[in-house]
């Protein structure tokens, strides 16, 4: 919703201004310049990124205009996944885990927790993690530096989509120059026309410009922020484990262990220790 309020907003100030001095929008619709800028610039992304990362960066995309997911339930959700398996540690040893590391799809411990579940690289770091912490024994520094090269790895990759689009966005106003070069170009063509004519072709020109400057100022900059934001935001989910598993390496209780996680998670959504304890004890019952 917010999004979308803010796209009202850039229309509605941008056009109504432009309107309210006398502008016709029909002089703003010039398809012929919408399509060698818009083109340009998927052609340019296409080019520069592997499929990879132009499937990623279309997830974000749809991800940043669909409706949020409820974060604080999602951390509970984290949080209580975590406890049981680390009290399955604790109880029954390394090997018990087995069942639900190696094929956490099908595990019931992971599939009562769905909001988790179903997000896979956070899964596949709890699960990779843990099976290397049943390997041998490891102190928490090293655990520690292992997670973190691995967390900064994931972030890069994820990070990836955002920075293309950025680049995109900065080369928008240079499409919008192309456009306006192609326009003048055709100005000059029907130099021996009347002024009525060669105004109007100048003016078809200038939305290029226009319309690059826009596209860049207004939207792609602001979706490549969004979608970075997003991405960092995220990454406190993998900050959550890492401290809870470093401090369980620590000899930590469980309790302390996952409360070193719960530190990590942002304050808008970060539920106190009561909360926590409280959700734990009642995940437990």
């Amino acid at each position: 919703m917010q999004k979308f309020l803010g796209v009202l907003i850039i229309l509605c100030s941008v056009f109504g201004g432009y309107m309210w001095a006398g502008g016709s929008m029909a002089a703003i619709w010039q398809p012929a310049e919408i399509l060698i800028i818009g083109g340009a610039a998927i052609g340019a992304t296409i080019v520069g990124n592997p499929p990879q990362v132009l499937k990623e960066m279309r997830f974000q995309l749809r991800a940043i205009v669909s409706a949020p997911k409820d974060e604080r339930e999602y951390y509970m959700e984290l949080m209580a996944l975590l406890q049981a398996l680390l009290e399955t540690i604790r109880n029954s040893g390394f090997k018990s885990l087995d069942q639900h590391i190696e094929t956490p799809e099908q595990s019931d411990l992971f599939n009562r927790y769905p909001l988790v579940a179903k997000d896979f690289r956070l899964v596949s770091f709890i699960t990779d993690n843990l099976r290397l912490m049943a390997m041998g024994q490891m102190s928490p520094h090293e655990l520690e530096g292992l997670l973190e090269q691995e967390i900064e790895a994931i972030q890069t990759d994820l990070l990836l989509p955002s920075r293309s689009l950025q680049r995109t966005a900065e080369a928008l106003p240079g499409f919008g120059i192309l456009a306006a070069v192609g326009g003048i170009i055709i100005t000059m063509q029907a130099i021996d026309g009347s002024i009525a004519l060669i105004g109007y072709y100048v003016a078809a020109a200038l939305v290029g410009t226009f319309i690059g400057i826009f596209g860049c100022y207004c939207f792609l900059d602001p979706a490549s922020n969004a979608m970075a934001q997003r991405v960092k935001r995220n990454m406190t989910a993998f900050e959550c484990v890492r401290a809870t598993l470093v401090a369980y390496i620590a000899k930590k209780p469980t309790l302390l262990a996952i409360d070193a996680g719960r530190k990590h998670i942002q304050l808008d959504i970060k539920p106190t220790f009561n909360e926590m304890e409280k959700w734990l004890a009642e995940q437990e019952a």
